[in-house]
């Protein structure tokens, strides 16, 4: 395993850090991705023993320029990508679309569908050239690519948006052995649903605690995933906390 090469999005915090944890425990060489160096850097001595397989790689997805720096960065290094997780996203405050600025709502889309779409653009062109040719990319999608909560018109939009991502992408990665899926979770517990053990407004406007899963349990989805051949492929997984308000109507 020392010879395959992940690169993970947002790997800072939350998803990001648990997947990449999980991915260095296995013996995967890791690029570490994300703004902020410190927290990517965090995150590599996190892995104990596997930190020297940790790399930290600095980048705002939103910025092409710079998504493309780091895959050159990655190219010189390694030669190749085995596996890209296109985790990096943002939310809004929860609003109603009319109180969403302009400015806001590209910021969204910037980083959660432009940043996704730099990062699987260069991906394709480095699984297509390397030899031998292939990789996997597996997009974080999120219950909101199925579902929206109220108040998350511009999250919404993008994540839906990444459905479309994922299964284009899956067709044409076809001839070039490149496996494209989606890993779509609901309630995970990380910093970014905090929140939600002291009450979130629900569609009929109440406000109501949500139960959270380990990410334990996320992170052995996506390791499922990531163990395939690429002879077979996870198009869809949704992975949530069993008691959340998704299902029906709780």
């Amino acid at each position: 395993m020392t010879d395959k090469i992940a690169l993970v999005t947002g790997a800072g915090s939350g998803i990001g850090r648990a997947c990449a944890l999980g991915l260095l425990a296995e013996g995967w060489t890791v690029a570490l991705v994300g703004r902020r160096a410190e927290a990517l850097q965090e995150t590599a001595s996190a892995a104990g023993t596997a930190a020297p397989r940790a790399v930290v790689m600095p980048c705002d997805v939103s910025q092409e320029a710079e998504v493309a720096a780091i895959f050159e960065d990655l190219r010189a290094r390694f030669g190749r990508l085995d596996l890209l997780f296109n985790n990096a996203g943002t939310g809004l405050a929860s609003t109603t679309p009319d109180a969403v600025s302009g400015e806001d709502w590209r910021r969204a889309v910037d980083v959660n569908l432009n940043g996704a779409f730099y990062c699987l653009s260069q991906a394709f062109r480095l699984m297509k050239e390397q030899r031998p040719i292939g990789g996997r990319i597996i997009n974080n999608g999120s219950i909101s690519a199925h579902a929206p909560r109220p108040g998350s018109i511009a999250y919404t939009a993008t994540k839906h948006a990444i459905t479309g991502l994922t299964k284009t992408a899956a067709l044409d990665g076809r001839p070039w052995d490149i496996a494209v899926g989606q890993i779509d979770i609901g309630n995970a517990a990380s910093e970014m649903t905090a929140r939600m053990v002291n009450g979130v407004l629900q569609a009929d406007g109440g406000m109501k605690p949500e139960p959270r899963m380990d990410l334990h349990s996320l992170v052995d989805t996506f390791m499922a995933m990531v163990r395939l051949p690429l002879s077979a492929n996870v198009l869809f997984v949704t992975v949530m906390a069993t008691k959340m308000p998704f299902v029906g109507r709780g």
